[in-house]
C-alpha cells in the first residue's frame, strides 16, 4: 500500500473514499465538515442532528456523496469523542479504522482526514502506522474464505501543511507499522514454524535486510558461559535453544557511545508446554504467542535498524521450548545461572524468569547500563490488571516513569507494581539462593522479585505483557490476535531521548 500526503483542497483531491474524524456533539457547519456536508447533500447535518452519528469514539457511518463539491464518491465519518480528549494514538485509530472499512468495500485509493491540531510530522506518522497496523490479519495459513482485497493508495489530508514534513512522517510511521506487523507475525505463527532455530533465522534475516550486528549462541556457547538457568528449560525439547544478540551501533558525528546503553530483553519461549509440571490441555495451542517477548525485540530492532537513532542499543532474545521429557528438568531440581546464583526450580512452567536471568547477565557482560525486559509471565497479571494494563516493576523509577509517560503517549497502558524487599522473602530457598515461584501471593511480583536477583545494580524495568499480548476480540481498527503491545511505547522512549 503506498501512503501519501496531501495538502491542498480536499475538494480537488482524486481518491474514491474519504474518511475524516468526527467530534463528539459537533455540528457540520464549518471547516472539512461543511464543505462535505455540501457534496453530501446535507447527510452529514442529518445523521448528526439525527443523532445517528453522535460522534463518540468508536462509531462510524459510511456515506454515498452526490454532489459536485468534492471528487470523492464515499464518505466514512468515524467518531473520536471530546476533541479535548482527542490524542495522536486516537488518529491512529481514525486511519486504521478507515483503512480496514476501505478495503472491505474494495476501495483501491481512499484518504483519510485527521483533524488533529498538532505538527505535521507527527500527525503523518500516526496516519502512516494505522493505516499499516490495521491490515494485518490472521488468515495467512487460510486457503479458502482469505482476505484478498487491499487498498492500493492511502492519502494523509492535512490542508496547509508542509509537504517535506508530511513524508518524513509517512515513513517513520511506515517503518513503525510495518514492524509492529513483523512482531505480531512472529507472535501468530505456529510453533511448529516457528522453532528456537527458525527465531534465529528470522533475526538474521532482520539484521542482513538492515544492516545490524547479529550473533546467535547455540547451546555448546551457552554452556561455556554457564547458563544453566537458561539451559535448564531446553533440556527437555529437542529443538535447540538459540540465544540471539542483535545490536545497533550509531554512526556519524552525533553518534553516541555505550555508556547508556539500552538492552532489550524479550522471552522467546517458542511453546510452553509447562514441562514436567504440564498445563492442563484446554487452550494450551495459545502457549505458541509465549515468545511475543522476543517477537518485540525482533521487531524494535528493526524498526530501530531504520530510523537510525544516535544511541546504541542491544536487543537480547533468549528462545527455547520448555516441553516434558526424560531429559526435562524436574521440580526441585537445583541449576545454577550464569553469575553463579542457585535455583531451585519449584515449578518448570515458571520458565520464562529462568532464560531471561541469563539473558540478563549477558547484556550485563556486553555492557547494558538499562535494561528492560518484556514477557508473557505470569497468569497472575491477568488476574491483576486484565487486559487493559501491562504491569511494570523495576528498580530504576525514573526508567520505570519513562515507560509510563512514552506508553501513554502511544496509547499503551502500563501500571507500577510495587518491588518492596518484602517479597524478595517469598523467593528465597531452603537448599539454594533462591527458588523460581513464591507461592499463590503476588505472583507477577514474586516473578519480578526473582529476575532482579539477575539485574544487581543496573537500571532495570520489567514489563509483564501476557494480560495485554493477545486481544480475543477485534476494534473497528484492529484484527483480534496479537497486539504488538510495548513495541511502540519502546521505540517512543528512544525518540523522545533523541530531542
Amino acid at each position: 500500500m503506498d501512503i501519501n500526503a496531501y495538502s491542498g483542497n480536499i475538494s480537488d483531491l482524486e481518491v474514491s473514499a474519504i474518511a475524516i474524524a468526527v467530534f463528539k456533539d459537533e455540528k457540520a457547519d464549518d471547516g472539512f465538515l461543511k464543505s462535505l456536508n455540501d457534496a453530501a447533500g446535507g447527510l452529514v447535518s442529518s445523521v448528526i442532528e439525527s443523532e445517528e452519528l453522535k460522534g463518540k469514539e468508536g462509531e462510524s457511518v459510511y456515506l454515498h456523496l452526490s454532489g459536485d463539491g468534492c471528487k470523492a464518491k464515499r464518505l466514512l465519518l468515524v467518531g473520536v469523542g471530546s476533541k479535548d480528549d482527542y490524542k495522536l494514538f486516537h488518529v491512529s485509530q481514525v486511519a486504521g479504522t478507515a483503512a480496514r472499512q476501505f478495503r472491505s468495500k474494495n476501495f483501491k485509493k481512499v484518504a483519510v482526514v485527521p483533524r488533529f491540531e498538532g505538527d505535521a510530522k507527527s500527525i503523518a506518522a500516526a496516519v502512516a502506522e494505522g493505516a499499516v497496523t490495521s491490515l494485518f490479519d490472521l488468515d495467512k495459513y487460510r486457503t479458502v474464505d482469505k482476505e484478498n482485497k487491499a487498498v492500493d493508495s492511502f492519502t494523509v489530508v492535512v490542508e496547509g501543511a508542509d509537504d517535506a514534513a508530511l513524508n518524513e512522517g509517512i515513513e517513520r510511521g511506515r517503518i513503525i507499522g510495518e514492524s509492529l506487523n513483523v512482531t505480531r507475525d512472529l507472535a501468530n505463527e505456529p510453533s511448529n514454524y516457528m522453532t528456537p532455530t527458525d527465531m534465529a533465522d528470522k533475526a538474521r534475516d532482520i539484521a542482513n535486510e538492515f544492516g545490524l550486528n547479529i550473533d546467535v549462541l547455540d547451546e555448546a556457547r551457552m554452556e561455556q558461559e554457564g547458563m544453566g538457568s537458561l539451559l535448564s528449560v531446553s533440556r527437555g525439547s529437542d529443538a535447540p535453544a538459540k540465544l540471539i544478540i542483535l545490536s545497533y551501533v550509531p554512526k556519524g558525528e552525533n553518534a553516541k557511545g555505550d555508556d547508556n546503553l539500552m538492552a532489550f530483553i524479550g522471552k522467546g519461549v517458542t511453546f510452553d508446554t509447562g514441562g514436567i509440571s504440564i498445563k492442563p490441555s484446554e487452550n494450551m495451542e495459545m502457549m505458541k504467542y509465549d515468545m511475543t517477548g522476543a517477537a518485540t525485540v525482533l521487531g524494535v530492532m528493526r524498526a530501530i535498524a531504520q530510523l537510525k537513532p544516535s544511541m546504541p542499543i542491544l536487543g537480547v532474545a533468549p528462545c527455547t521450548e520448555n516441553m516434558p521429557s526424560g531429559k526435562a528438568t524436574k521440580p526441585g531440581d537445583v541449576v545454577r545461572a550464569m553469575n553463579g546464583k542457585t535455583i531451585e526450580v519449584i515449578n518448570t512452567d515458571a520458565e520464562g524468569r529462568l532464560i531471561l536471568a541469563d539473558a540478563m547477565c549477558y547484556a550485563k557482560k556486553l555492557g547494558a547500563k538499562r535494561m528492560i525486559d518484556m514477557a508473557t509471565l505470569t497468569g497472575a497479571v491477568s488476574i491483576a490488571l486484565g487486559d487493559v494494563n501491562a504491569a511494570v516493576i523495576g528498580t530504576d523509577q525514573a526508567l520505570i516513569d519513562e515507560i509510563i509517560n512514552a506508553g501513554k503517549e502511544v496509547g499503551e497502558k502500563f501500571w507500577q507494581l510495587p518491588l518492596d524487599k518484602e517479597y524478595t522473602k517469598q523467593i528465597k530457598s531452603d537448599i539454594a539462593d533462591i527458588k523460581n515461584v513464591g507461592g499463590r501471593k503476588a505472583g507477577t511480583i514474586t516473578a519480578a522479585a526473582f529476575l532482579k536477583e539477575f539485574a544487581d545494580d543496573t537500571s532495570w524495568a520489567h514489563l509483564d505483557i501476557a494480560g495485554t499480548a493477545w486481544s480475543d476480540e477485534a476494534k473497528p481498527y484492529r484484527s483480534k490476535g496479537p497486539t504488538g503491545i510495548a513495541l511502540r511505547t519502546l521505540l517512543n522512549i528512544i525518540a523522545r531521548e533523541e530531542k
